[in-house]
């Protein structure tokens, strides 16, 4: 079993909880007063000297929100209050993809950038990645984090990196061959856009060298049917991750799949809340809350990430304490969709409709117009199948769990769009 720091991550569960109380008394004294966002966003709180005295005290500070960051920026341009230290000490700039909005502009000092690196070594570790391994990062690096931090946890844990930037997808494949790469960096998407492409091009991936996929950028690797079909394209276990641009990489996958993801304690506080009270949910389905610990430059506490997640605190057959989220990060609270009194998520229709194999790619539209919501799905099949059949399986199998039947349309090869980032495939039309 592959660690990155053994000794906090199989802690005691009280002796990890200490350990973050301490290290949040700490991150109070090194941004009061200097980070104007959470100096003045704090002003009204009976504060002490290191903050707040004791966990109850800390479950009373106000939520901070995606929304409040970038108000921010917009009124103290361009990059915001939320900055500690002086902007001559900051070296690296991302910003958010802007699915959801307004892109925020996140700045790192060289320090906060090496606590990157580490909860990025945290995700490597977890995944089996040592010395011994190459690491391919098919990634195009723009300012959206995505895998930047990848290749400083590719340092942390002393594997080769290997870049695979600035190249199409054809030429990715052919370095991570030439290169005997053993493990692979990039989104679920992607992943299964490199197998299709091997495919066309009569390359035999489970034959290369690669014994392990790690995700990230999107909800996806934790999905079963598409975990199943990574690991069968690629003959590799499959890991995912989770982290966002303004917080950090907060989870990953260990070896003892399956078992959800584990939650980086170690450089976060974790809760989970219903989304509608704000009350804490002791285990099960509520909306994910992070305060990153390590990463005073630009810090966030008590972040409401909108992320629906189902916690789980049963011990891990890999030995760490840090509690866990079954599978993965469930969807967002401002994705879910109701069609016929149904709620849903996107990564739902996902996993169910990959779990019928013929299908290679597929759109979703939410069509809301007529007042009632009707689901139109628009798939496109491997070479060869009959696409009336796959219609009617991937209908069925939807009516099967979900108690209502989408409207499938089988559309010719290379119709849809692929992707290389986050993917688009849920539309809605109002």
């Amino acid at each position: 079993m592959s660690y990155f720091n053994r000794d906090i991550e199989t802690l005691p569960r009280p002796k990890v909880r200490q350990v973050q109380f301490k290290r949040l008394q700490s991150l109070f004294v090194e941004i009061f007063g200097r980070n104007k966002f959470y100096t003045t966003k704090f002003s009204g709180l009976e504060l002490g000297d290191h903050g707040v005295a004791g966990w109850e005290q800390f479950k009373q500070l106000p939520f901070t929100t995606k929304q409040e960051l970038v108000d921010d920026q917009s009124e103290h341009g361009p990059f915001g209050t939320n900055l500690t230290y002086p902007e001559a000490d900051y070296s690296r700039y991302h910003q958010t993809s802007g699915t959801t909005g307004r892109p925020l502009k996140i700045l790192d000092t060289p320090g906060s950038w090496d606590w990157w690196g580490k909860c990025w070594g945290y995700v490597l570790a977890g995944a089996g990645v040592t010395p011994e391994d190459r690491l391919f990062v098919a990634f195009g690096f723009g300012p959206f984090i995505g895998f930047w931090a990848s290749v400083e946890g590719a340092r942390q844990v002393r594997a080769l990196m290997i870049p695979g930037g600035a190249r199409d997808s054809l030429q990715r494949l052919h370095l991570l061959l030439e290169s005997g790469s053993t493990a692979l960096c990039c989104t679920p998407t992607y992943a299964l856009r490199l197998a299709e492409v091997a495919r066309e091009n009569g390359i035999d991936l489970p034959s290369s060298a690669i014994t392990k996929t790690i995700h990230a950028g999107e909800p996806g690797a934790s999905l079963p049917a598409i975990k199943a079909m990574i690991e069968a394209a690629w003959g590799a276990k499959c890991y995912d991750h989770a982290g966002a641009s303004e917080v950090g990489a907060y989870a990953f996958e260990c070896e003892s799949q399956p078992g959800g993801m584990h939650f980086n304690e170690a450089e976060f506080i974790i809760e989970v809340l219903d989304p509608a009270t704000g009350q804490p949910v002791a285990e099960g389905e509520g909306e994910l809350v992070v305060t990153n610990l390590g990463r005073a430059a630009f810090p966030v506490l008590r972040y409401r990430t909108g992320d629906i997640v189902d916690l789980q605190r049963e011990p891990c057959a890999c030995g760490r304490n840090f509690v866990r989220c079954r599978g993965g990060i469930i969807g967002r609270l401002d994705d879910m969709v109701t069609v016929r009194g149904v709620n849903i998520y996107p990564g739902a229709i996902e996993n169910l409709i990959l779990s019928v194999p013929e299908v290679v790619e597929f759109r979703v539209t939410v069509e809301q117009a007529s007042g009632l919501a009707v689901l139109e799905i628009e798939i496109e099949c491997r070479p060869g199948v009959d696409g009336g059949k796959v219609e009617e399986r991937v209908a069925r199998t939807l009516s099967n769990a979900l108690g209502m039947r989408p409207r499938v349309k089988s559309v010719a090869p290379d119709t849809l769009p692929r992707f290389e980032l986050k993917a688009k495939r849920f539309h809605i039309k109002k």
